[in-house]
This record gives structure tokens, sequence and C-alpha cells, in this order.
């Protein structure tokens, strides 16, 4: 038996997936991926499902997700799913499809937080405004 381990990043939520043969289970944080809300999410992580069709259906994935908000834990799981397929099936068929579709999918976003600066009251860039009359 086939098992796999990928992980994948989007800013501060980090989500790592475990794949083995199966009936096609995704599971995040142990609870089925049907109860997750909002609806946005869920379909967010069902879109690398969608597009693999058949083929997801022959595995299980099991994804523990931690850090960052909401939308960004359905981003990196989102990610993790399609690198995990891509993986265990070496398909290059289902990559270029991935890639046609949204680069996000196998490419994880660098994009980070910048860090606030001092004085600036958390604000990373805005500054006092200065007046000279």
């Amino acid at each position: 038996m086939k098992t796999l381990t990928t992980s994948g990043k989007r800013k501060r939520a980090i989500a790592r997936a475990t794949i083995s043969e199966g009936k096609g289970v995704v599971t995040i944080n142990g609870a089925d991926l049907s109860i997750l809300q909002p609806l946005m999410s869920k379909s967010k992580i069902r879109e690398p499902l969608i597009l693999a069709g058949e083929l997801a259906s022959k595995y299980n994935i099991a994804i523990r997700v931690a850090g960052g908000g909401v939308s960004s834990q359905a981003d990196a799981c989102r990610l993790v799913v399609a690198k995990a397929l891509t993986e265990v099936t070496k398909n290059d068929k289902l990559k270029d499809i991935f890639l046609k579709y949204d680069r996000q999918l196998l490419v994880a976003d660098v994009r980070r937080k910048e860090p606030s600066k001092p004085n600036r009251h958390g604000q990373a860039r805005a500054k006092r405004q200065k007046s000279y009359r």
C-alpha cells in the first residue's frame, strides 16, 4: 500500500496531508470534508478533487492544518491536496490540468505579512502625518 506525506503553506497556515489508497475519503483535522464550514472554504478544497475526477476517488486524504485564518487554511489545504494527488499518481496530464486551471494549486504563494515597524502603532508602512504650518 502506497502512502505519501506532503505539506503546503499559505500566509501563516500550514497544512500537512497523508495520502493513501482507499475510497476517496477526505478528512481535515479528523472531521469529514462534507461538514466543513464555511461553504466557500469547502468548495476551494474540492477544486483539485473535482479536476482530478476518478483519480481522486481512489485515494484517502487526511489533512492536518494549523495557523492562519479560515481562508488561508483553505488555500493551504487546496495546495496540499493537489500536490499530493500529482505526487502519488505521477501523472503529467493531471499536473498540466492543475497548472492550466490555477497555478496556485501546485505552486505556493510566497507572500507573507510585512513585519510592523517600531513607533508606527502596529502598522507596517503607514507613517505619521507631518504638519508644517
